[in-house]
């Protein structure tokens, strides 16, 4: 159900502002989810008729994170991830993709909303063999999130730092490349950092209206970074092929009916030597 009435699933936290858009919200109607509100529907709305291609993006998104983590723990030999900026609960989320391929990953979920984490702790139930927990934490306090996720997960062994679609919303002036760097330096080596975000580097124009708009709103702002500064979130590791490409392009499953043109998101994964 939406609109006035709240999202299905478990019983809201006492902090849940309805009258605000929110960007999980947001992106669980683009992805035709039903956890959101008529706020988040007509901000959802208003940005996608200036800029339609946000909902192939969010779609895109997910099954960029399925590859991701099929890749680091089938072929990198990852076994434990660290999902920050979550999101609500959907299909193949970070724990079900990596548990499949390995039942004993363990994967630590991090989200600053208190929807979110309600969701979470009622749909996202991992493997007898492994372990999933959740934290209420800001990806502007990483020292915080690293001595939270040191109760579940190993940081003596490799860890997937997952960031997807989060880092927009870190300004300069908040130093958002100094957290991601600081994050990663907590991990030992053979961890690796996932990343894809919003960039503008198709469509121009009709995005930075669209998203100018978005910002003078009262929802958070977001920040598109040019392909320069996205790549700069891994200085110092180890570009896993293809490097920094378009969302559909890294690794992508064959799929001969899908064109495979070019969005306005970068995505990468890197290793720490």
């Amino acid at each position: 159900m939406t609109g006035d009435s709240p999202p299905t699933g478990p019983a809201l936290p006492p902090r849940i502002d309805t009258s605000m858009p929110q960007a999980a919200r947001m992106w669980n109607y683009w992805l035709g989810g039903k956890d959101y509100y008529d706020i988040d529907r007509e901000v959802g709305d208003q940005f996608s008729q200036s800029f339609p291609d946000i909902v192939h993006i969010a779609r895109l998104s997910r099954h960029l994170l399925a590859r991701i983590v099929r890749y680091l723990v089938s072929e990198a030999g990852v076994r434990q991830f660290l999902d920050v900026g979550t999101g609500l609960p959907t299909v193949d989320n970070t724990h079900e993709v990596a548990q499949r391929a390995d039942p004993s990953c363990r994967v630590m979920y991090v989200d600053n909303d208190p929807l979110v984490l309600a969701h979470a702790r009622a749909l996202l139930v991992g493997t007898p063999e492994g372990a999933t927990d959740y934290i209420e934490a800001d990806l502007r306090d990483p020292d915080a999130i690293i001595a939270a996720a040191a109760r579940t997960l190993d940081l003596s062994r490799p860890v997937g730092l997952m960031l997807m679609g989060i880092v927009g919303f870190l300004s300069d002036d908040e130093g958002a490349h100094d957290i991601v760097a600081r994050l990663m330096d907590a991990l030992p080596p053979g961890s690796h950092l996932a990343l894809w975000d919003g960039v503008n580097v198709v469509t121009g124009e009709s995005l930075d209206r669209a998203q100018e708009d978005y910002n003078q709103g009262p929802g958070a702002p977001y920040k598109l970074r040019s392909r320069e500064e996205f790549t700069a979130f891994f200085d110092g590791l180890r570009l896993v092929p293809p490097g920094v490409v378009s969302l559909p392009l890294w690794r992508p499953d064959p799929d001969p009916l899908a064109p495979l043109a070019e969005v306005d998101a970068l995505c990468g994964v890197a290793r720490k030597p």
